[in-house]
């Protein structure tokens, strides 16, 4: 049995989710909890296992969720891999520009 803590960080990496977080943001994170359309969390895709991206989730889909990252010049998201798994939503942006997102 694997144990797991409630909340994690985690660290953004790429352009994907700009102009709300930016590459080198840290985020924490809530593990397991509701998400609601709307919500930006971290995710894996059913397509890629053991890949975490974070992103907005759009709507539920096959027993999953669509999300897609806030950039439309980037498409690294389930435009380009399906669905995914939401792990946790993010909470709120810890560094280097502390903040709640929106």
């Amino acid at each position: 049995m694997r144990w797991h803590l409630p909340l994690f960080a985690a660290l953004v990496n790429g352009p994907s989710m700009v102009p709300t977080l930016h590459s080198g943001d840290a985020v924490v994170v809530r593990r397991g909890g509701p998400v609601r359309t709307g919500d930006v969390v971290v995710a894996s895709f059913r397509s890629r296992p053991g890949l975490l991206v974070v992103k907005r989730a759009v709507r539920e889909q096959d027993g999953g969720w669509w999300i897609e990252g806030d950039n439309s010049f980037v498409h690294d998201d389930s435009r380009a891999y399906g669905v995914a798994d939401v792990i946790g939503r993010v909470l709120f942006r810890y560094y280097p520009r502390p903040g709640r997102l929106s």
